[in-house]
């Protein structure tokens, strides 16, 4: 059955069956530094969450862990009844500082690179497309990168296609009488999805005089809550389309603004 169905794709059948297309090894390779970063600011945030958790139970509050001279202050935190901390915690709390150190040191490192890479003098194709994104006004260069190491250096068909595989379609229940919608798939990337709904709330805020930004405000009419947060999936939907027509066409998003040059 496998090898009917091969040959009639190679007859040209093109109903038949659908080809997943393999990344090379350097696509894949290219795509690393964005997926390192994210799971390093994870156990970042972990880190300061255990030192804020720790500090909670003698009663300190408002200890900020990036700021330069935090491991310092540490010596000289009190306790609410106004004695010193124990000395195991003291310890404890230092190498965690350590390791968090060392987290924003490599964080710093891959993001050193990244804008090294974004702006080389004889870009490729994926560069490029990271320049156009980082141009409009709401996407910084992290967002950029990812969504072109992800998503658009990839051919699609279509609109429905590059949906799908974000995971961003519809999935409608029909059976009998019974009618009702599922919400998204969500079979795609979920890294993908994450930084598309960020990118719809700030898209809401630094665009709000492009027709994606007043199409949401029409449909939501200024209500709050669930309602909203349905409406910035299907926002994220529109947004992904309408950059995908611009990394491929030039086409820039309706209304919206490009950053000065």
């Amino acid at each position: 059955m496998l090898l009917r169905t091969l040959l009639a794709w190679l007859r040209g059948e093109p109903r038949v069956c659908s080809m997943v297309r393999i990344p090379s090894e350097t696509e894949e390779d290219m795509r690393r530094p964005e997926r390192e970063r994210e799971r390093l600011v994870s156990e970042r945030i972990a880190l300061e969450n255990r030192i804020e958790n720790l500090l909670c139970l003698h009663g300190i509050a408002g200890f900020k862990p990036r700021l330069k001279k935090a491991a310092e202050r540490l010596d000289d935190l009190r306790s609410f009844a106004g004695a010193p901390l124990p000395p195991m915690l003291q310890e404890e709390l230092h190498r965690l500082m350590t390791r968090h150190r060392m987290l924003s040191e490599q964080l710093r490192e891959i993001e050193a690179a990244r804008e090294q890479a974004a702006m080389a003098a004889e870009p490729d194709c994926a560069v490029q497309q990271i320049q156009m994104l980082a141009r409009l006004v709401g996407l910084g260069l992290a967002t950029a990168s990812g969504l072109t190491r992800e998503v658009f250096c990839r051919s699609f068909a279509d609109r429905r296609a590059i949906a799908g595989f974000v995971g961003l379609t519809g999935t409608p229940f029909n059976s009998g009488g019974s009618e009702r919608e599922q919400g998204i798939s969500k079979n795609g990337n979920p890294r993908v999805r994450r930084i598309l709904l960020q990118l719809a709330w700030r898209w809401l805020r630094f665009q709000p005089d492009s027709a994606l930004s007043c199409w949401f405000v029409e449909r939501t009419g200024g209500a709050k809550g669930r309602i909203r947060k349905i409406m910035v999936v299907a926002l994220a939907r529109k947004l992904l389309v309408a950059l995908w027509r611009y990394v491929e066409t030039g086409e820039v998003p309706a209304g919206a603004r490009l950053a000065a040059a």
